[in-house]
């Protein structure tokens, strides 16, 4: 498969920066393939006026580039020079599913909290979202911390699924 560019959407987490990881050793293997950061700005402007919120969604803009200028900055100090930065304006999983479509992505690569049944409900699912809302290939890094489940028609976790399991260091 021919990989020119790979997307890793950021939110200026932990979580979300861990996809990065991932999508490093795919480009010291593949050199010449793009990376794109991407953010998707949103400003908490409520009940503002118009010259309020256009405010907001400027500081939020200028944050978001300001964060990932500051990751890019990083990545080219460890060897990846391929970087590329954006920020979009607008809910996360619109905007990456645009982004990518857009910018004619070849991979997504993006991290999930790894909940589910009622967890997802509540607090929703971006990954899940992007899934339904493309057919670029998403590679999804799962939160180290989250629990592994037994596999569908197993009783307990396979003994791959337990020797996964991170464990608490004292």
């Amino acid at each position: 498969m021919a990989m020119e560019k790979i997307l890793v959407p950021l939110d200026g987490s932990d979580l979300a920066e861990a996809a990065l990881e991932t999508a490093i050793d795919i480009l010291r293997e593949r050199p010449t393939t793009t990376l794109l950061l991407v953010r998707a700005a949103e400003s908490q402007s409520g009940r503002a006026s118009e010259l309020d919120a256009m405010t907001n969604k400027a500081r939020a803009v200028r944050e978001a580039e300001s964060y990932l200028n500051g990751v890019a900055a990083g990545l080219r100090e460890c060897g990846i020079t391929g970087v590329r930065t954006a920020v979009w304006y607008g809910a996360a999983a619109p905007t990456i599913v645009e982004v990518a479509a857009t910018e004619k992505v070849d991979l997504i690569i993006m991290t999930s909290h790894g909940r589910g049944g009622a967890g997802r409900l509540i607090f929703g699912s971006v990954a899940e979202s992007v899934l339904h809302g493309t057919r670029i290939p998403i590679l999804v890094v799962r939160d180290v911390t989250a629990p592994v489940q037994p596999l569908l028609g197993a009783s307990e976790p396979s003994a791959t699924q337990r020797e996964n399991v991170p464990t608490a260091r004292p």
